[in-house]
């Protein structure tokens, strides 16, 4: 094998009509990908210049164009730079002059806020004209494939970069965790601009042979409606989007009888919604990664042991796993630790960013800066970003586990909990809720349900309501934005 697109070709050649994606109503069979990738990397090498290493940016929602640049930047060596289109245009503009793009496909609802954002960048429709093809290319699966911006939940975003072997043996780890074959019906709803949406069912299904149903934004009553009608076998989400399938008035009654499982990932998954979705026979499959890893390193399996609640499984058929102190040691079971990662999955360093890349990758291991515990046969819990980590008093206490108990009040809908500095217990807990509509809640009420619950030092010092709480793309507060906001309101 050449490179990645090589293996869409070969699924064209064992089965040329077989469905490769649908869009809109519209069926593409492999033949007709492996052609649209071809006349892709052609209109990228000859109309524009595009050479090995070169940025291709996409400003998109999810649509079979995007795929097919995915497949013609391997085939060319070139590397896919997918930009976030919730991004503002000066958050824009600091990614695409970061990562030099030579050019950005960008879907005409985007395409004034592209102009604001980088003028000199120059801007193509998101189509794939009819014309001349590239079979062939120098692209090999030790290029570099995909420049993904981190979503920036503490900061400036970071550009991770993505070989194409990385996404190869995250492939593979895909297949191992949903016993994919290419018999299998994909619905792909989650933004391609993560590596989530694109490399968790995505790209491993189109290595797979399998039919993928593409959607180009999440919406509850449409998937649900899709699931229905298209009958897809394997759907992924992250509890954002479960959440907004359990409050839609259709899931109750929603046929779900064609879903070999449901998979869900990006944060700590709580209890009540596995049992939500458990409750409709649906096995919920759970994957713990990063941007860094393509995103696959530990997970549970169909067919395997999904008894242990929240635990986010074992580590993959192709990535190491470690739970480790600050020196880099591996940790007894029960004990927490950080995370750290080893494979041929994970990614290549930041991009133009020496220091970073050194800062979390040491002797080969990168340390991913979540904190999770290890039971005595191998299962990781993962409980919460390091540095979120609140010490009190000499107390380790885990925003994550408070937030979980902060949304079972009937009143909570969404919270968030930050350390505040205390000049007597070093940092106390503080917690940002947004309430349910219609309910009133206050502060003290608040607190006597947690102190019902957990530790007493647990209990959060201060409660600050607040209309909305800022989230990333796939549902992740940003908590630096709250930060600032610690003692003021207090």
């Amino acid at each position: 094998m050449t490179n990645l697109a090589t293996l869409i070709d070969r699924n064209a050649a064992f089965a040329p009509a077989k469905t490769a994606l649908r869009f809109e109503g519209a069926a593409i069979s492999y033949a007709e990908f492996s052609a649209m990738i071809a006349r892709a990397a052609h209109t990228l090498r000859v109309d524009h210049g595009v050479l090995p290493g070169d940025r291709v940016a996409v400003l998109a929602t999810n649509h079979p164009a995007y795929l097919a640049l995915l497949y013609a930047c391997a085939r060319l060596g070139a590397i896919l730079l997918p930009l976030n289109w919730r991004l503002a245009a000066p958050e824009l503009r600091y990614i695409l002059e970061h990562a030099e793009a030579r050019l950005c496909f960008v879907e005409p609802a985007f395409a004034a806020t592209l102009t604001e954002a980088a003028p000199d960048v120059p801007a193509l429709l998101l189509d794939i004209p009819k014309g001349s093809a590239d079979a062939e290319g120098p692209g090999t699966l030790e290029d570099p494939l995909l420049l993904v911006y981190t979503s920036g939940t503490t900061g400036r975003p970071k550009g991770a970069l993505l070989r194409q072997e990385a996404l190869f043996h995250n492939a593979v780890m895909s297949h191992h965790l949903h016993g994919m074959t290419s018999e299998d019906q994909i619905l792909s709803a989650l933004p391609f601009f993560h590596v989530g949406g694109l490399n968790i069912q995505t790209t491993p299904a189109l290595q797979a042979g399998a039919t993928v149903t593409i959607h180009p934004r999440f919406a509850p009553d449409t998937a649900l409606e899709a699931i229905a009608r298209d009958r897809p076998t394997l759907f992924l989400t992250v509890p954002a989007v479960i959440r907004a399938l359990l409050a839609a008035p259709g899931w109750a009654d929603a046929d779900l009888s064609s879903l070999r499982a449901i998979s869900t990932g990006s944060e700590p998954v709580h209890q009540a919604l596995i049992d939500a979705v458990t409750a409709r026979r649906v096995p919920l499959l759970q994957v713990y990664g990063a941007t860094e890893s393509c995103p696959i390193a530990v997970y549970t399996r169909l067919g395997g042991d999904l008894s242990r609640g929240t635990s986010t499984g074992l580590p993959g058929l192709l990535c190491e796993a470690k739970v480790a102190d600050d020196t880099g040691r591996e940790l007894p079971h029960g004990t927490p630790g950080e995370v750290l990662l080893r494979g041929r999955n994970l990614f290549s360093g930041y991009w133009r960013d020496e220091v970073a890349t050194a800062a979390c990758t040491i002797d080969g291991w990168y340390h991913t800066g979540d904190i999770a515990t290890r039971d005595a046969d191998g299962y990781f819990t993962v409980h919460d970003r390091k540095k979120n980590m609140i010490i009190s008093g000499g107390e380790n206490i885990y925003p994550a586990e408070l937030e979980r108990v902060l949304l079972e009040h009937p009143d909570v809908a969404e919270a968030a909990v930050l350390g505040a500095p205390d000049p007597k217990w070093q940092e106390v807990p503080v917690a940002f809720l947004v309430l349910r509509a219609g309910c009133i809640a206050d502060a003290e009420g608040v607190r006597a349900h947690v102190a019902a619950r957990l530790a007493r030092f647990k209990v959060p010092r201060d409660v600050i309501f607040t209309d909305a709480l800022p989230r990333t793309a796939l549902g992740k507060v940003r908590h630096f934005e709250l930060r600032p906001l610690v003692g003021t309101q207090a």
